[in-house]
């Protein structure tokens, strides 16, 4: 059985978890609320993107095989649009 994706980085995760809640357990609050704040920049980040460029999404060029440079740049402005809203949030902007 071959494990999902990203399962080491879940361990890990859940092992640095573990070892805030030994060290300092009212810290992990602090780090969920950050979560959701990262969360929630990265959905708004996305539904930025399909309210700015409404014609001009990914999905819409990847059946067609003569628009790949069309499909990559729109998968590369989806991607800094939504790295760039997380960015703000993370710096509390």
């Amino acid at each position: 059985m071959k494990l999902p994706r990203m399962s080491g980085t879940a361990a890990w995760t859940l092992l640095l978890c573990l070892i805030v809640f030994a060290i300092a357990p009212q810290q992990l609050s602090v780090a969920a609320y950050k979560l959701f704040l990262i969360t929630l920049a990265g959905v708004s980040g996305y539904w930025i993107d399909r309210e700015i460029f409404p014609y001009a999404r990914p999905d819409i060029f990847m059946h067609s095989h003569n628009n790949d440079i069309r499909l990559a740049a729109a998968m590369l402005r989806r991607s800094i649009i939504v790295a760039a809203s997380m960015i703000a949030v993370g710096l509390g902007l």
